[in-house]
């Protein structure tokens, strides 16, 4: 079992790189996309998805730069409306016979990288049962298939795998810090640390909140390393402000004005006093995945009264989840679920931390039952409901 969060987790041989756990994992996410498919095939377009993806193609065909929206940036127009963007001007393309999966390409991929992302890191943090645990909860979760299928939602699941790849990146970057020259080796993660953060903000400005706390995390994990911390988060946010700036065509007027009407916290403190705030808390963690109405308490629970469960692994993604789930419980007036969607991935991890601890104690057969007779009838039940989806 391994109790830190990555430093000793990060070499495995080329032969580890792809073998039958590989193998399974990646079946997993194939059933996933499959379930993501059979919405689509039973959706049609929307009049605001047709709204988006038209705004999205005036700029790229025109360099239309529409800053209308206070949520959201070009970016999330520009991404929603790509795999249109060789279709003929002449034509319309949204009729009845119009590629609906074309369109719904860029969530897709969201979908199954955010999977592939989540197996990746529950596996190096916790061993393969929990990568297992933790892909389960996420491929058969009713949330995460609708966003990525866009089944009649406005589709946050870009900014989800953003988020998530933000905060775990910036954690796997301060692990190798105390390595010699580790700053100019850390280019890549750098490029992918800027992408997440762009793609986080860029999808929903109010997630500029990922950027202090990827910070806190590189800070805390490398004390001794914090001009290498600064620097390395300086390079990545510097990558993700010209993405976001050349979403605006470059256009330094635009992103100035796009950024002043910007809500970029909308914070209502009453929220908290209401008893449906906490309600829409649970329905969203049942959307999320049925199993984690158990699952979750009995982690917590756990992670409150066992000390063995207490290392950075478990911890920073309780404490993020719970920053974000808290942040989105002040922001109601918000559209979408975007805190509450991005923290779902995070607490999977979470909960795949603290059930493999409880899978390596003398309760090994009972939690073992337990776990994957919820996450296994959870998917049979998902599957079923899926079927039974009217056209």
């Amino acid at each position: 079992m391994v109790k830190h969060s990555a430093p000793q987790v990060m070499k495995i041989s080329a032969r580890q790189r792809f073998g039958q756990h590989q193998l399974a994992a990646a079946g997993l996410l194939l059933i996933f996309l499959a379930q993501c498919l059979w919405l689509v095939h039973l959706d049609t377009f929307t009049p605001s998805e047709l709204a988006r993806i038209d705004r999205g193609l005036a700029q790229w065909r025109h360099g239309q730069v529409n800053i209308q929206d206070p949520y959201r940036s070009p970016l999330y127009y520009l991404i929603s409306s790509a795999p249109m963007l060789h279709s003929s001007p002449a034509a319309n393309p949204f009729t009845p016979a119009a590629p609906l999966l074309l369109a719904r390409v860029p969530w897709l991929i969201f979908g199954c990288l955010l999977g592939a992302s989540l197996w990746y890191v529950a596996r190096r943090l916790y061993g393969n049962i929990a990568g297992y645990m933790a892909l389960l909860l996420y491929c058969f979760s009713p949330l995460m298939i609708q966003q990525s299928a866009g089944y009649h939602v406005q589709p946050e699941i870009g900014a989800a795998w953003g988020t998530f790849g933000a905060i775990f990146t910036a954690i796997a970057v301060a692990h190798t810090l105390y390595a010699p020259r580790r700053v100019l080796w850390n280019w890549r993660r750098i490029l992918l640390l800027g992408l997440s953060l762009a793609l986080a903000v860029g999808s929903q400005f109010s997630l500029w909140v990922v950027l202090p706390l990827a910070l806190a995390l590189m800070v805390y994990l490398a004390p001794g390393r914090r001009v290498a911390t600064l620097a390395i988060f300086a390079a990545s946010s510097a990558t993700a402000f010209v993405i976001l700036w050349g979403a605006y065509s470059f256009h330094l007027t635009a992103f100035a004005a796009g950024l002043r009407q910007a809500y970029l916290l909308d914070i209502t403190p009453q929220a908290l006093r209401m008893p449906q705030t906490y309600a829409q808390v649970v329905a969203v963690l049942d959307r999320s995945n049925p199993a984690l109405l158990v699952l979750l308490p009995l982690s917590l629970i756990m992670f409150l009264v066992w000390r063995r469960t207490h290392y950075f692994g478990n911890t920073a993604p309780l404490i993020v989840a719970a920053i974000l789930i808290c942040l989105g419980m002040l922001t109601p007036h918000q559209p979408g679920l975007s805190f509450e969607l991005v923290a779902m991935p995070i607490l999977f991890v979470f909960v795949s931390g603290v059930l493999a601890d409880l899978l390596e104690s003398r309760y090994r057969p009972w939690i073992l039952a337990l776990v994957f007779g919820l996450l296994i009838g959870n998917a049979v039940w998902g599957i079923s409901a899926l079927a039974r989806t009217p056209n």
